[in-house]
């Protein structure tokens, strides 16, 4: 009985090996790891966004609605539980993406205030602070399209027949991914050029 469990067992793990189990564990694990780094660095722009909206309103409490949409929008990031289920949840991997894309048209038109304030671009800190959100909106960039690759791959594997029965067997579904629309729309990190001054009204 002992021999047959352990014949039955080893049978087990080669049919679970040449039916692509391993595979697919694998590349969940890429996933879930990829999906880790973009966490990280959005959470490292959040962290920036608190000093960030300070120094301008140092210089710039009038722009108040620029202000109030930045700290909204960070509101609205960090009320979304980026749970490890979201990964199987179009509906709630969308909510996640609609929030962060608003999160850089957010900090995209506050960076666009500091043209109308020569003190606030010239202070060093300002200028520190949007060095590191340059920085991390790379980095971003960097985590989304390694977590684009690794999606693209699990999703290839769970739906190649014959690794997509045992994919139904245990329950492995498509994952969603960022959209190319959002990818376009995010790629380019906000960037101001402050050696130019703005253009005069109207040119």
């Amino acid at each position: 009985m002992r021999r047959f469990l352990a014949l039955f067992a080893a049978l087990a793990v080669l049919a679970l090996s040449g039916c692509g189990y391993n595979d697919i564990q694998r590349a969940d694990e890429t996933v879930a790891s990829s999906w880790s780094e973009v966490l990280n660095q959005y959470k490292r722009r959040s962290d920036l966004i608190p000093n960030l909206v300070n120094t301008v309103k140092g210089f710039a409490a009038q722009e108040q609605q620029v202000l109030t949409q930045v700290t909204e929008a960070r509101a609205r990031v960090g009320s979304i539980q980026a749970t490890p289920e979201l990964l199987n949840d179009d509906a709630a991997f969308r909510r996640f993406q609609d929030a962060q894309a608003n999160m850089s048209s957010a900090l995209s038109r506050l960076l666009v205030v500091a043209e109308n304030y020569p003190q606030l671009k010239s202070d060093q800190n300002f200028r520190d602070l949007q060095a590191q959100l340059e920085g991390t909106e790379n980095r971003i960039t960097v985590a989304r399209n390694r977590y684009i690759k690794a999606v693209q791959e699990y999703n290839i594997l769970v739906r190649q027949f014959p690794v997509n029965l045992t994919a139904m067997m245990f329950a492995y579904k498509v994952k969603p991914n960022f959209t190319v629309e959002d990818e376009k729309a995010i790629a380019a990190p906000p960037a101001v050029d402050f050696g130019k001054s703005p253009a005069p009204a109207g040119k």
